[in-house]
């Protein structure tokens, strides 16, 4: 169920926004979710309120106004957003940073190295409570960010799936 949830989730492919979405307008992703957007949100609750598009071609639905910003649902909740550059964390980690300055923002994170045999990415994982972000790298920089509750990412790490 995870992986189809997961599956389900993401951005349409490049072009295929519409030309009269607003240009991306929250920078930045934290752990309580974006402007306006929250973990734990359900999927009627956002398209009720225009925030979630589900009539679009790609790979799930589209947060407007945030396209580069994929929401994973799972039994219809919001649990984790995958963030793309320019969004950023608080401590302003974004696609690009350096892992060394990950390790000195949140200096009580943990490593997960990617599955032997994989063409996987590493994982960093900041965990405060029940959230957390996931960064995936390379072993110099950050790839992508994932924020969201913090089992569901440890999961989504675990079991390599993505959202589309």
């Amino acid at each position: 169920m995870t992986a189809a949830s997961i599956a389900g989730s993401g951005a349409p492919p490049p072009g295929s926004t519409p030309a009269n979405w607003p240009a991306t307008t929250t920078e930045v992703v934290d752990l309580n979710g974006l402007r306006n957007i929250e973990f734990g949100d359900t999927e009627d609750e956002l398209t009720r309120r225009g925030i979630l598009r589900t009539d679009l071609d790609g790979c799930g639905p589209m947060l407007t106004g945030h396209d580069t910003v994929s929401p994973v649902f799972v039994e219809a909740k919001l649990v984790l957003l995958w963030a793309g550059d320019p969004m950023r964390t608080p401590e302003g980690i974004t696609a690009g940073s350096p892992v060394d300055q990950v390790w000195s923002r949140y200096p009580s994170i943990t490593r997960l190295p990617a599955p032997q045999g994989t063409h996987r990415l590493d994982g960093l994982l900041a965990r405060t409570g029940d959230r957390a972000y996931l960064f995936l790298h390379d072993g110099r920089t950050v790839q992508k960010t994932i924020a969201g509750y913090a089992d569901w990412a440890r999961r989504l790490f675990d079991e390599g799936a993505g959202p589309c």
